[in-house]
Protein backbone atom coordinates (compact mmCIF):
# COMPACT_ATOMS: atom_id res chain seq x y z
CA UNK A 1 0.00 0.00 0.00
CA UNK A 2 1.34 3.44 -0.92
CA UNK A 3 1.59 6.32 1.52
CA UNK A 4 -1.39 7.98 -0.14
CA UNK A 5 -3.56 4.84 0.08
CA UNK A 6 -2.63 4.44 3.74
CA UNK A 7 -3.68 7.99 4.51
CA UNK A 8 -6.98 7.52 2.70
CA UNK A 9 -7.77 4.28 4.47
CA UNK A 10 -6.81 5.70 7.86
CA UNK A 11 -9.48 8.37 7.59
CA UNK A 12 -12.38 5.94 7.04
CA UNK A 13 -14.38 5.61 10.23
CA UNK A 14 -15.91 2.19 9.45
CA UNK A 15 -14.60 -0.55 7.15
CA UNK A 16 -16.79 -0.22 4.06
CA UNK A 17 -18.28 -3.21 2.26
CA UNK A 18 -16.31 -4.66 -0.63
CA UNK A 19 -18.08 -2.39 -3.11
CA UNK A 20 -19.20 0.82 -1.36
CA UNK A 21 -20.69 2.14 -4.60
CA UNK A 22 -23.15 -0.81 -4.67
CA UNK A 23 -24.52 0.00 -1.20
CA UNK A 24 -27.37 2.53 -1.12
CA UNK A 25 -27.58 5.33 1.42
CA UNK A 26 -30.49 3.58 3.08
CA UNK A 27 -28.64 0.28 3.35
CA UNK A 28 -25.56 2.04 4.69
CA UNK A 29 -27.65 3.93 7.27
CA UNK A 30 -29.28 0.69 8.45
CA UNK A 31 -25.93 -1.14 8.65
CA UNK A 32 -24.31 1.61 10.70
CA UNK A 33 -27.35 1.92 12.97
CA UNK A 34 -27.43 -1.80 13.71
CA UNK A 35 -23.63 -1.92 14.21
CA UNK A 36 -24.08 0.65 16.97
CA UNK A 37 -27.20 -1.02 18.41
CA UNK A 38 -29.34 2.04 17.77
CA UNK A 39 -33.06 1.95 17.07
CA UNK A 40 -34.59 4.26 14.51
CA UNK A 41 -36.11 6.22 17.41
CA UNK A 42 -32.60 6.55 18.99
CA UNK A 43 -31.37 8.25 15.81
CA UNK A 44 -34.34 10.55 15.47
CA UNK A 45 -34.15 14.25 16.30
CA UNK A 46 -36.22 17.38 15.64
CA UNK A 47 -36.83 17.50 11.91
CA UNK A 48 -35.62 13.92 11.40
CA UNK A 49 -38.34 11.61 12.71
CA UNK A 50 -37.98 7.86 13.13
CA UNK A 51 -40.60 7.42 10.36
CA UNK A 52 -38.44 9.56 8.06
CA UNK A 53 -35.42 7.38 8.94
CA UNK A 54 -37.47 4.28 8.18
CA UNK A 55 -38.36 5.59 4.72
CA UNK A 56 -34.67 6.42 4.03
CA UNK A 57 -33.62 2.90 4.97
CA UNK A 58 -36.36 1.47 2.76
CA UNK A 59 -35.09 3.54 -0.18
CA UNK A 60 -38.33 5.51 -0.34
CA UNK A 61 -36.70 8.85 0.57
CA UNK A 62 -33.43 10.61 -0.17
CA UNK A 63 -32.13 12.35 2.92
CA UNK A 64 -31.73 16.10 2.92
CA UNK A 65 -28.39 17.75 3.64
CA UNK A 66 -29.67 18.65 7.12
CA UNK A 67 -30.71 15.04 7.78
CA UNK A 68 -27.37 13.70 6.55
CA UNK A 69 -25.51 15.99 8.93
CA UNK A 70 -27.64 15.06 11.93
CA UNK A 71 -27.50 11.32 11.24
CA UNK A 72 -23.75 11.34 10.51
CA UNK A 73 -23.07 13.15 13.78
CA UNK A 74 -25.06 10.62 15.82
CA UNK A 75 -23.45 7.67 14.02
CA UNK A 76 -19.94 9.09 14.43
CA UNK A 77 -19.06 9.11 10.72
CA UNK A 78 -18.49 11.85 8.19
CA UNK A 79 -21.30 13.14 5.98
CA UNK A 80 -19.25 12.01 2.95
CA UNK A 81 -19.04 8.46 4.25
CA UNK A 82 -22.76 8.26 5.03
CA UNK A 83 -23.65 9.65 1.61
CA UNK A 84 -21.12 7.86 -0.60
CA UNK A 85 -19.46 5.10 1.40
CA UNK A 86 -16.14 6.88 1.09
CA UNK A 87 -14.78 9.06 3.83
CA UNK A 88 -12.51 11.14 1.63
CA UNK A 89 -13.90 13.11 -1.27
CA UNK A 90 -12.43 12.57 -4.69
CA UNK A 91 -10.99 16.07 -4.64
CA UNK A 92 -9.27 15.31 -1.35
CA UNK A 93 -7.90 12.06 -2.79
CA UNK A 94 -6.47 14.02 -5.71
CA UNK A 95 -4.97 16.46 -3.22
CA UNK A 96 -3.26 13.62 -1.37
CA UNK A 97 -1.95 12.13 -4.61
CA UNK A 98 -0.67 15.52 -5.73
CA UNK A 99 1.14 16.12 -2.47
CA UNK A 100 2.67 12.65 -2.58
CA UNK A 101 3.85 13.14 -6.19
CA UNK A 102 5.22 16.62 -5.50
CA UNK A 103 7.18 15.33 -2.52
CA UNK A 104 8.50 12.39 -4.56
CA UNK A 105 9.67 14.83 -7.23
CA UNK A 106 11.37 17.19 -4.79
CA UNK A 107 12.66 14.88 -2.06
CA UNK A 108 12.98 11.35 -3.45
CA UNK A 109 14.37 12.39 -6.84
CA UNK A 110 12.02 9.70 -8.23
CA UNK A 111 10.91 11.50 -11.37
CA UNK A 112 9.37 8.42 -13.04
CA UNK A 113 7.11 7.59 -10.09
CA UNK A 114 6.06 11.20 -9.69
CA UNK A 115 5.21 11.53 -13.39
CA UNK A 116 3.13 8.34 -13.35
CA UNK A 117 1.09 9.61 -10.41
CA UNK A 118 0.74 13.10 -11.90
CA UNK A 119 -0.54 11.71 -15.22
CA UNK A 120 -3.16 9.74 -13.28
CA UNK A 121 -4.27 12.82 -11.33
CA UNK A 122 -4.34 14.93 -14.50
CA UNK A 123 -6.70 12.52 -16.27
CA UNK A 124 -8.89 12.15 -13.19
CA UNK A 125 -9.07 15.92 -12.67
CA UNK A 126 -10.11 16.49 -16.30
CA UNK A 127 -12.90 13.91 -16.01
CA UNK A 128 -14.09 15.45 -12.75
CA UNK A 129 -13.85 19.05 -13.98
CA UNK A 130 -11.38 20.00 -11.25
CA UNK A 131 -9.28 22.85 -12.75
CA UNK A 132 -7.23 23.40 -9.61
CA UNK A 133 -5.98 19.80 -9.51
CA UNK A 134 -5.56 19.74 -13.30
CA UNK A 135 -3.36 22.84 -13.14
CA UNK A 136 -1.25 21.48 -10.30
CA UNK A 137 -0.77 18.13 -12.04
CA UNK A 138 0.26 19.80 -15.31
CA UNK A 139 2.67 22.08 -13.43
CA UNK A 140 4.19 19.05 -11.71
CA UNK A 141 4.62 17.30 -15.06
CA UNK A 142 6.28 20.43 -16.43
CA UNK A 143 8.72 20.49 -13.53
CA UNK A 144 9.45 16.77 -14.01
CA UNK A 145 10.13 17.26 -17.73
CA UNK A 146 12.47 20.17 -17.00
CA UNK A 147 14.30 18.02 -14.44
CA UNK A 148 14.85 15.41 -17.16
CA UNK A 149 16.09 18.10 -19.54
CA UNK A 150 13.11 17.68 -21.87
CA UNK A 151 12.36 21.38 -22.18
CA UNK A 152 9.88 21.03 -25.05
CA UNK A 153 7.62 18.86 -22.87
CA UNK A 154 8.17 21.25 -19.97
CA UNK A 155 6.95 24.21 -22.07
CA UNK A 156 3.93 22.28 -23.36
CA UNK A 157 2.85 21.19 -19.88
CA UNK A 158 3.40 24.56 -18.19
CA UNK A 159 1.68 26.52 -20.96
CA UNK A 160 -1.24 24.08 -20.81
CA UNK A 161 -1.44 24.52 -17.03
CA UNK A 162 -1.57 28.31 -17.32
CA UNK A 163 -4.38 28.06 -19.90
CA UNK A 164 -6.49 26.00 -17.50
CA UNK A 165 -5.92 28.36 -14.59
CA UNK A 166 -3.69 31.41 -14.70
CA UNK A 167 -1.32 31.68 -11.76
CA UNK A 168 -0.02 35.03 -10.58
CA UNK A 169 3.77 35.33 -10.94
CA UNK A 170 4.21 36.59 -7.37
CA UNK A 171 2.24 33.58 -6.07
CA UNK A 172 3.95 30.89 -8.17
CA UNK A 173 7.30 32.33 -9.32
CA UNK A 174 8.67 28.78 -9.67
CA UNK A 175 6.25 28.08 -12.53
CA UNK A 176 7.35 31.11 -14.52
CA UNK A 177 11.02 30.58 -13.69
CA UNK A 178 10.90 27.03 -15.06
CA UNK A 179 8.90 28.08 -18.12
CA UNK A 180 11.29 30.92 -18.99
CA UNK A 181 14.38 28.80 -18.42
CA UNK A 182 12.91 26.14 -20.71
CA UNK A 183 12.31 28.80 -23.39
CA UNK A 184 15.96 29.79 -23.11
CA UNK A 185 17.12 26.16 -23.23
CA UNK A 186 15.14 25.72 -26.47
CA UNK A 187 16.99 28.63 -28.06
CA UNK A 188 14.47 31.40 -27.37
CA UNK A 189 16.12 33.70 -24.78
CA UNK A 190 14.21 36.69 -26.18
CA UNK A 191 10.95 34.94 -25.33
CA UNK A 192 12.26 34.15 -21.85
CA UNK A 193 13.26 37.79 -21.37
CA UNK A 194 9.78 39.00 -22.38
CA UNK A 195 8.17 36.58 -19.94
CA UNK A 196 10.41 37.62 -17.05
CA UNK A 197 9.90 41.32 -17.77
CA UNK A 198 6.12 40.81 -17.74
CA UNK A 199 6.38 38.85 -14.49
CA UNK A 200 8.54 41.53 -12.88
CA UNK A 201 6.17 44.32 -13.91
CA UNK A 202 3.11 42.39 -12.72
CA UNK A 203 4.78 41.49 -9.41
CA UNK A 204 5.58 45.15 -8.77
CA UNK A 205 1.92 46.09 -9.25
CA UNK A 206 0.38 43.13 -7.41
CA UNK A 207 2.93 42.78 -4.61
CA UNK A 208 4.87 46.05 -4.35
CA UNK A 209 6.38 45.16 -0.97
CA UNK A 210 7.52 41.64 -1.91
CA UNK A 211 11.14 42.56 -2.63
CA UNK A 212 12.25 38.93 -2.69
CA UNK A 213 10.04 38.22 -5.73
CA UNK A 214 11.24 41.39 -7.47
CA UNK A 215 14.86 40.33 -7.01
CA UNK A 216 14.16 36.83 -8.26
CA UNK A 217 12.57 38.00 -11.51
CA UNK A 218 15.21 40.70 -11.99
CA UNK A 219 17.92 38.03 -11.77
CA UNK A 220 16.06 35.72 -14.18
CA UNK A 221 15.57 38.62 -16.58
CA UNK A 222 19.29 39.35 -16.41
CA UNK A 223 20.14 35.72 -17.26
CA UNK A 224 17.81 35.75 -20.26
CA UNK A 225 19.08 39.08 -21.57
CA UNK A 226 22.66 37.85 -21.20
CA UNK A 227 21.81 34.75 -23.24
CA UNK A 228 20.24 37.03 -25.85
CA UNK A 229 23.42 39.14 -26.01
CA UNK A 230 21.80 42.25 -24.50
CA UNK A 231 24.49 43.06 -21.94
CA UNK A 232 23.28 46.59 -21.32
CA UNK A 233 19.78 45.32 -20.61
CA UNK A 234 21.17 42.60 -18.35
CA UNK A 235 23.18 45.14 -16.38
CA UNK A 236 20.11 47.37 -16.02
CA UNK A 237 18.08 44.40 -14.72
CA UNK A 238 20.77 43.63 -12.16
CA UNK A 239 20.83 47.24 -10.97
CA UNK A 240 17.04 47.15 -10.69
CA UNK A 241 17.28 43.99 -8.62
CA UNK A 242 19.95 45.42 -6.35
CA UNK A 243 17.65 48.33 -5.56
CA UNK A 244 15.14 45.83 -4.18
CA UNK A 245 17.77 43.63 -2.55
CA UNK A 246 18.73 46.53 -0.30
CA UNK A 247 15.21 46.42 1.12
CA UNK A 248 15.25 42.78 2.23
CA UNK A 249 17.37 40.72 4.59
CA UNK A 250 17.18 37.52 2.53
CA UNK A 251 20.79 36.66 1.54
CA UNK A 252 19.60 34.51 -1.37
CA UNK A 253 18.51 37.68 -3.17
CA UNK A 254 22.07 38.99 -3.30
CA UNK A 255 23.36 35.52 -4.16
CA UNK A 256 21.08 35.41 -7.21
CA UNK A 257 22.19 38.86 -8.28
CA UNK A 258 25.90 38.25 -7.75
CA UNK A 259 25.54 35.05 -9.75
CA UNK A 260 23.74 36.95 -12.51
CA UNK A 261 26.51 39.58 -12.66
CA UNK A 262 29.18 36.85 -12.71
CA UNK A 263 27.42 34.97 -15.49
CA UNK A 264 27.06 38.05 -17.68
CA UNK A 265 30.65 39.10 -17.05
CA UNK A 266 31.99 35.61 -17.77
CA UNK A 267 30.15 35.32 -21.06
CA UNK A 268 31.39 38.78 -22.03
CA UNK A 269 34.98 37.72 -21.33
CA UNK A 270 35.39 39.88 -18.21
CA UNK A 271 36.70 36.98 -16.15
CA UNK A 272 38.22 38.94 -13.28
CA UNK A 273 34.91 40.65 -12.66
CA UNK A 274 33.07 37.32 -12.99
CA UNK A 275 35.33 35.68 -10.40
CA UNK A 276 34.92 38.64 -8.05
CA UNK A 277 31.14 38.31 -8.00
CA UNK A 278 30.99 34.51 -7.98
CA UNK A 279 33.28 34.54 -4.94
CA UNK A 280 30.92 36.97 -3.21
CA UNK A 281 28.02 34.65 -4.04
CA UNK A 282 29.92 31.65 -2.69
CA UNK A 283 30.69 33.45 0.57
CA UNK A 284 26.99 34.16 1.08
CA UNK A 285 26.06 30.61 0.15
CA UNK A 286 28.51 29.26 2.68
CA UNK A 287 26.82 31.41 5.30
CA UNK A 288 23.37 30.06 4.37
CA UNK A 289 24.59 26.43 4.08
CA UNK A 290 22.77 25.80 0.79
CA UNK A 291 25.11 23.04 -0.30
CA UNK A 292 23.63 22.21 -3.71
CA UNK A 293 23.67 25.80 -4.88
CA UNK A 294 27.07 26.27 -3.30
CA UNK A 295 28.36 23.29 -5.28
CA UNK A 296 26.98 24.82 -8.47
CA UNK A 297 28.69 28.07 -7.59
CA UNK A 298 32.00 26.21 -7.37
CA UNK A 299 31.22 24.46 -10.68
CA UNK A 300 30.72 27.82 -12.34
CA UNK A 301 33.88 29.18 -10.77
CA UNK A 302 35.83 26.11 -11.94
CA UNK A 303 34.63 26.73 -15.49
CA UNK A 304 35.75 30.36 -15.38
CA UNK A 305 39.14 29.43 -13.93
CA UNK A 306 39.60 26.80 -16.66
CA UNK A 307 38.78 29.35 -19.35
CA UNK A 308 41.39 31.62 -17.80
CA UNK A 309 43.92 28.77 -17.92
CA UNK A 310 44.18 28.48 -14.12
CA UNK A 311 44.53 24.71 -13.77
CA UNK A 312 45.12 24.50 -10.02
CA UNK A 313 42.26 26.81 -9.05
CA UNK A 314 39.88 25.08 -11.47
CA UNK A 315 40.78 21.69 -10.04
CA UNK A 316 40.31 22.85 -6.44
CA UNK A 317 36.88 24.32 -7.14
CA UNK A 318 35.82 21.23 -9.07
CA UNK A 319 36.83 19.00 -6.13
CA UNK A 320 34.86 21.21 -3.72
CA UNK A 321 31.79 21.04 -5.95
CA UNK A 322 31.98 17.26 -6.18
CA UNK A 323 32.28 16.91 -2.41
CA UNK A 324 29.35 19.24 -1.75
CA UNK A 325 27.07 17.46 -4.23
CA UNK A 326 27.30 14.30 -2.13
CA UNK A 327 26.39 10.73 -3.01
CA UNK A 328 23.33 11.32 -5.21
CA UNK A 329 23.91 14.38 -7.43
CA UNK A 330 21.65 15.19 -10.37
CA UNK A 331 22.74 13.97 -13.80
CA UNK A 332 23.36 17.51 -15.01
CA UNK A 333 25.73 18.21 -12.11
CA UNK A 334 27.63 14.95 -12.69
CA UNK A 335 28.00 15.87 -16.34
CA UNK A 336 29.29 19.35 -15.51
CA UNK A 337 31.93 17.84 -13.22
CA UNK A 338 33.10 15.56 -16.04
CA UNK A 339 33.13 18.44 -18.50
CA UNK A 340 35.25 20.36 -16.01
CA UNK A 341 37.67 17.45 -15.74
CA UNK A 342 37.90 17.30 -19.52
CA UNK A 343 38.75 21.01 -19.74
CA UNK A 344 41.40 20.72 -17.05
CA UNK A 345 42.90 17.66 -18.75
CA UNK A 346 43.08 19.60 -22.00
CA UNK A 347 44.95 22.41 -20.29
CA UNK A 348 47.35 19.80 -18.91
CA UNK A 349 47.80 18.38 -22.43
CA UNK A 350 46.29 15.05 -21.29
CA UNK A 351 44.35 14.26 -24.45
CA UNK A 352 43.13 10.80 -23.44
CA UNK A 353 41.63 11.99 -20.14
CA UNK A 354 40.06 14.99 -21.88
CA UNK A 355 38.30 12.71 -24.37
CA UNK A 356 37.34 10.07 -21.80
CA UNK A 357 35.85 12.65 -19.40
CA UNK A 358 33.87 14.37 -22.15
CA UNK A 359 32.44 11.05 -23.33
CA UNK A 360 31.59 10.21 -19.72
CA UNK A 361 29.59 13.45 -19.51
CA UNK A 362 27.68 12.54 -22.67
CA UNK A 363 26.88 9.09 -21.28
CA UNK A 364 25.37 10.67 -18.16
CA UNK A 365 23.33 13.24 -20.10
CA UNK A 366 21.81 10.73 -22.52
CA UNK A 367 19.18 12.41 -24.68
CA UNK A 368 18.44 15.21 -22.23
CA UNK A 369 19.94 18.60 -21.23
CA UNK A 370 20.75 19.73 -24.77
CA UNK A 371 22.77 22.77 -23.72
CA UNK A 372 25.00 20.66 -21.49
CA UNK A 373 25.33 18.11 -24.33
CA UNK A 374 26.68 20.92 -26.49
CA UNK A 375 29.23 21.83 -23.83
CA UNK A 376 30.28 18.18 -23.48
CA UNK A 377 30.70 17.75 -27.25
CA UNK A 378 32.76 20.94 -27.34
CA UNK A 379 35.02 19.48 -24.63
CA UNK A 380 35.21 16.26 -26.67
CA UNK A 381 36.20 18.21 -29.78
CA UNK A 382 39.00 19.94 -27.87
CA UNK A 383 40.29 16.58 -26.64
CA UNK A 384 40.11 15.00 -30.07
CA UNK A 385 42.01 17.96 -31.53
CA UNK A 386 44.70 17.36 -28.92
CA UNK A 387 44.79 13.67 -29.93
CA UNK A 388 45.38 14.74 -33.55
CA UNK A 389 42.09 13.14 -34.61
CA UNK A 390 41.38 15.86 -37.15
CA UNK A 391 38.24 14.34 -38.68
CA UNK A 392 36.72 13.49 -35.31
CA UNK A 393 37.51 16.92 -33.91
CA UNK A 394 35.97 18.78 -36.87
CA UNK A 395 32.80 16.68 -36.68
CA UNK A 396 32.54 17.24 -32.92
CA UNK A 397 33.10 21.00 -33.24
CA UNK A 398 30.36 21.16 -35.86
CA UNK A 399 27.88 19.26 -33.66
CA UNK A 400 28.82 21.29 -30.58
CA UNK A 401 28.28 24.66 -32.26
CA UNK A 402 24.96 23.56 -33.77
CA UNK A 403 23.69 22.19 -30.46
CA UNK A 404 24.77 25.22 -28.46
CA UNK A 405 23.02 27.52 -30.93
CA UNK A 406 19.81 25.47 -30.88
CA UNK A 407 19.70 25.59 -27.09
CA UNK A 408 20.23 29.32 -26.81
CA UNK A 409 23.91 29.34 -25.86
CA UNK A 410 25.02 31.63 -28.66
CA UNK A 411 28.03 33.03 -26.83
CA UNK A 412 29.42 29.62 -25.97
CA UNK A 413 28.70 28.61 -29.56
CA UNK A 414 30.70 31.64 -30.74
CA UNK A 415 33.63 30.70 -28.53
CA UNK A 416 33.51 27.07 -29.72
CA UNK A 417 33.37 28.28 -33.33
CA UNK A 418 36.46 30.45 -32.78
CA UNK A 419 38.30 27.42 -31.41
CA UNK A 420 37.05 25.31 -34.34
CA UNK A 421 38.15 27.90 -36.91
CA UNK A 422 41.55 28.24 -35.25
CA UNK A 423 41.95 24.46 -35.35
CA UNK A 424 41.08 24.37 -39.07
CA UNK A 425 43.62 27.10 -39.72
CA UNK A 426 46.28 25.06 -37.91
CA UNK A 427 45.36 22.11 -40.12
CA UNK A 428 46.00 24.22 -43.22
CA UNK A 429 42.31 24.32 -44.18
CA UNK A 430 42.21 28.08 -44.59
CA UNK A 431 39.02 28.35 -46.69
CA UNK A 432 37.04 26.26 -44.21
CA UNK A 433 38.56 28.20 -41.31
CA UNK A 434 37.49 31.52 -42.82
CA UNK A 435 33.89 30.30 -43.16
CA UNK A 436 33.77 29.02 -39.58
CA UNK A 437 35.34 32.18 -38.16
CA UNK A 438 32.78 34.24 -40.06
CA UNK A 439 30.09 32.17 -38.38
CA UNK A 440 31.76 32.85 -35.04
CA UNK A 441 31.63 36.58 -35.77
CA UNK A 442 27.94 36.30 -36.71
CA UNK A 443 27.31 34.62 -33.37
CA UNK A 444 28.95 37.49 -31.54
CA UNK A 445 32.64 36.56 -31.28
CA UNK A 446 34.88 39.62 -31.26
CA UNK A 447 38.31 38.06 -31.64
CA UNK A 448 40.00 34.92 -32.89
CA UNK A 449 41.82 32.93 -30.22
CA UNK A 450 45.53 32.45 -30.69
CA UNK A 451 46.85 29.10 -31.81
CA UNK A 452 46.69 26.57 -28.96
CA UNK A 453 47.76 23.37 -30.62
CA UNK A 454 51.35 22.32 -30.32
Amino acid sequence: MSGVDAKICATVAMPPPEDPQAETIGARLRRLRLDRAFSQRDLSSPGVSYAYISRIEAGARTPSVKALRMLAAKLGVSVEYLETGRDVRESEERELQLIDAELALRLDNDVARAEQSLHSVLQDARRAGDPVAETRAAVGLGFAAARRGNHLDAVEQLEAALKVQRLAPHVRPDVYATLGQSYAALGAPDRAARLFRECLDEAKDAAPDDHSIHVRFAALLSYALTDAGDYDGAAAAVREGLDHADATADPHNRIRLYWSIARAAGIDGRFSEALHYIRKAICLLEATDDTTQLARGYLMSAGIEAREGHVREAGEHLALAERLLGQAPEARDVAMIRIGRSRIARLERDADTAVESARGALDVLGNFHGGEQGAAIWALASGLALQRDDAGAVDAYRRAVDLLVVHGRRHEAAEAAVEWGTFLRECGREAEAESVLQRAADLGATAVEPTRRS
